[in-house]
């Protein structure tokens, strides 16, 4: 079986929405790992179905060279991303945790990521689930 870290942060709206999206399109096939830079974010992933959360710093650092693919904001790889809560030793784990990443070109930062499609989130989503399907095999 395999597991997929969902990170997000602020409220979780991006991560639950991800959450949502595979569990409606791979069921109980994969074991999601809600991790949020804060409590609400974590809570919010919870509530979309996630098999088991955790928050903060160490949760993040600690859990992403342990799973198999990584989904979340584009953020989640930038130091200080997310108006703050994202540390540069998130960021590190991140990036350097031998996961599979799946990024959503959406960034609150000043970060324009050049050729990634302006899509509408909903789009967004849809495309990075049917892509973590097509790599997990399930």
């Amino acid at each position: 079986m395999k597991r997929i870290a969902v990170i997000d942060g602020q409220g979780g709206g991006i991560g639950g929405l991800i959450i949502k999206a595979l569990r409606e399109r791979m069921g109980e096939s994969i074991e999601i790992i809600a991790l949020g830079t804060n409590s609400t974010a974590t809570t919010a992933m919870l509530k979309a179905r996630a098999n088991k959360g955790a928050t903060g710093e160490n949760a993040i650092v600690w859990n992403t060279p342990k799973v198999d693919m990584i989904a979340g904001p584009l953020s989640i790889i930038l130091c200080n991303g997310m108006l703050g809560e994202l540390t540069p030793r998130m960021a590190e784990a991140i990036s350097s945790s031998p996961a599979k990443k799946f990024l959503l070109s959406l960034c609150q930062e000043q970060v324009e990521v050049i050729g990634a499609a302006k899509e509408p989130l909903p789009h967004l989503i849809e495309i990075m689930v049917s892509k973590i399907k097509e790599e997990s095999d399930v």
